[in-house]
This record gives structure tokens, C-alpha cells and sequence, in this order.
């Protein structure tokens, strides 16, 4: 059971908001954290909490659970609807078990009824919203939207919170310690040692973004690299760093689609990081057709994507970040290496 303690400054709180609290977290068996309401009101015994859980209007719940997920917790957190004091990490755990519990009919309507009392969110927000696609679904046209609706961004945005080099993907951290340019650095060259370049391959790179694979093999490891994008400012940055760097006698970057290579020459070596994910679970077949056809014979492809071991229903299990990658998928591990792709690569 839930507490409710008004702030000394803060006005009454809403008796509907502390109701739908009960009933959301009535089951939930942890109370080391408080909920802090609007107004100053709070909820909850933990006189040391965890973290808080700040709702910074009286619309925020009807935002979250409105349509409970992924997406519409992160987005609340995104769009300032709620905020986190203290270990971010703790609150996870509560936004599983308010997303992954299961309820009955009548507890869904009655959260459904109570939900329906509290005001709608009718905030205006800042800030990119959900893009409309047209197209069909992969096609070249509806690709390229996804792609310039996420990527042809003001470089700075994205320099805010990746490494120096630029690289949109994991990264490999030896130790807690170790900063995120190391550890990118350290993906780097794994990803060249598992495709043992040789001084003089040739490299192609499927999804290069901003370059930063192609110029650590040239630099490195001495291959002749070629990267592809669907993004024009993506492309025009990297340019730009091969000719500071002075690699660009030995690396090019191209604004093409994968199904459009048309290069007269075979490849050593290709590799694709973080690009499978959105070709499309239909696709796969073309896509690792396409790399056979660009590889020569006795040549290594490397792709490196996020899959999962569990069944899935189609392309209905987005990633959370779908709305803004729209093209952004899981696919099955089994599906993503059946017999048709399978046969392709062996």
C-alpha cells in the first residue's frame, strides 16, 4: 500500500493519480523508491529512496499508459513528462513490470476507466516527431525516407553522445572504467582481425555511416575501403574526414542504396555493422544474394547485427527506437540464417 504525503509547498494533490498509482503498483512486490507527483505530493514509505520517479504534470500518466510501452516510457522521459532523481538503472526494473505485467479483462478496463479521468495529454512537444512513410515497405524510395528522416540531423546532435570517430554501434569496453572513444576503438579492430585484412584488399563497407570503419582499416591495416550510405550529409562529413586525415587516395564513400552496387570489381572483404536490422526480414535473401555477388571467391563477410533467439510474430516486435528508425527491426536468429541465406553464403 502507497502513502501519500502532501509537500509543505505543494497543492493537493490528484486523488485520481494517487488511485491509479494503487492500482499500477499494487502487486509490485519492491518499495525502495518514491513516486513525487506534480504539485509535491509524494508516494511512497522509502524515507531513502532508490530513485524517484517525477511526473512533471497532471498529464503525464495518461501519456504513459494511455498505450503502455517501450516507446511511450521513453518517450515520456524524452519529451519531459517524467524525469528520474537518483539510480536510473533501478528504475528499469518498474518500467519491466509496468509494461510486462499481464492483467485480466476487468483490470484492464478498470485501468482503462480510470485513465479516462485523468486529463489527455494534449502538450504540444518539441522536437522530431513520428515520421509517415510512404511506399512500400523496403522499397528503395521508403528507405531513403527512413534514413533522411533519421540521419540528416545537425552533425553536432549526434557528436553529443558518440565517440570522436563517429560510430553508431556497440562498443566493446574491456573494463567499467574505459571511455567510449577506447572502446570504439577497440570494435574497430576487432571487426579488422576477424576479417584478417591484408595490406592492398580491397574493403567494402555496407551502411558505412560516418566513416569511421573504412578509415581505421586504410589507415591501419592498408586495404583499399569503399563505404556505402543512403544519407547525403552522412557521406559529405565523412569526405570531409578522409581528406583531413589524408586517406582519400585509399577510401571513398558513395550515397547508394545496397541494391544498387554496380562496382566492376569484386571485393576481398565486406563487411555491415548495424545495417542488417534494417533491411527487412523479406529482403535477407537479396541482401546476402547482393554481398555474395560483390565478394570474391575465398572472401570474408562479416555482418554484424541485432537479432534474437526468440520466435517472433513478422515485423510486428520494432525496436523501441522503430518511431524514430522507422525501418528498425528484430529479426528472428533462425530466420535471418535459414536455408535460403544459408545456401547463399556457404
Amino acid at each position: 500500500m502507497g502513502v501519500l504525503a502532501k509537500s509543505l509547498f505543494g497543492e493537493p494533490s490528484s486523488p485520481i493519480s494517487s488511485e491509479l498509482l494503487e492500482t499500477l503498483l499494487a502487486d509490485y512486490p519492491r518499495r525502495d523508491f518514491q513516486i513525487r507527483l506534480w504539485d509535491g505530493t509524494t508516494w511512497g514509505r522509502e524515507k531513502r529512496p532508490r530513485f524517484t520517479l517525477v511526473l512533471k504534470h497532471a498529464e503525464a500518466l495518461h501519456a504513459m499508459f494511455h498505450s503502455p510501452s517501450e516507446l511511450t516510457l521513453g518517450e515520456a522521459y524524452i519529451y519531459d513528462d517524467i524525469d528520474i532523481e537518483g539510480d536510473i538503472e533501478a528504475a528499469f526494473e518498474l518500467a519491466d513490470y509496468l509494461i510486462g505485467r499481464e492483467r485480466s479483462q476487468s483490470e484492464s478496463f478498470d485501468l482503462h476507466e480510470q485513465l479516462q479521468k485523468l486529463p489527455a495529454n494534449d502538450r504540444p512537444r518539441a522536437g522530431l516527431h513520428p515520421i509517415k512513410l510512404w511506399g512500400s515497405v523496403h522499397s528503395k524510395d521508403r528507405d531513403q525516407q527512413a534514413v533522411t528522416y533519421h540521419y540528416d540531423l545537425p552533425v553536432e546532435f549526434y557528436a553529443l553522445w558518440l565517440d570522436q570517430r563517429m560510430v553508431y554501434s556497440c562498443a566493446y569496453f574491456a573494463t567499467p572504467e574505459e571511455d567510449l572513444d577506447t572502446a570504439q576503438l577497440r570494435k574497430l579492430d576487432y571487426i579488422c582481425k576477424k576479417l584478417r585484412l591484408r595490406p592492398g584488399e580491397r574493403l567494402l563497407d555496407i551502411g558505412c555511416g560516418w566513416g569511421g570503419l573504412i578509415m581505421h582499416a586504410a589507415a591501419h591495416y592498408g586495404v583499399h575501403a569503399v563505404g556505402i550510405t543512403l544519407s547525403v550529409p552522412q557521406a559529405e562529413l565523412a569526405r570531409q574526414h578522409l581528406r583531413e586525415s589524408g586517406l582519400n587516395d585509399r577510401c571513398r564513400v558513395e550515397v547508394s542504396d545496397y541494391r544498387d552496387i554496380d562496382h566492376d570489381r569484386q571485393y576481398d572483404k565486406i563487411v555491415s555493422v548495424g545495417m542488417f536490422e534494417h533491411v527487412g526480414e523479406a529482403l535477407l535473401p537479396e541482401y546476402f544474394r547482393r554481398a555474395w555477388d560483390l565478394l570474391r571467391p575465398g572472401g570474408i563477410f562479416l555482418n554484424h547485427g541485432i537479432a534474437t533467439p526468440l520466435p517472433i510474430a513478422g515485423e510486428s516486435h520494432r525496436l523501441s527506437i522503430g518511431t524514430y528508425f522507422p525501418t528498425a527491426i528484430w529479426c528472428q536468429l533462425v530466420r535471418a540464417f535459414d536455408r535460403r541465406n544459408s545456401a547463399v553464403l556457404r
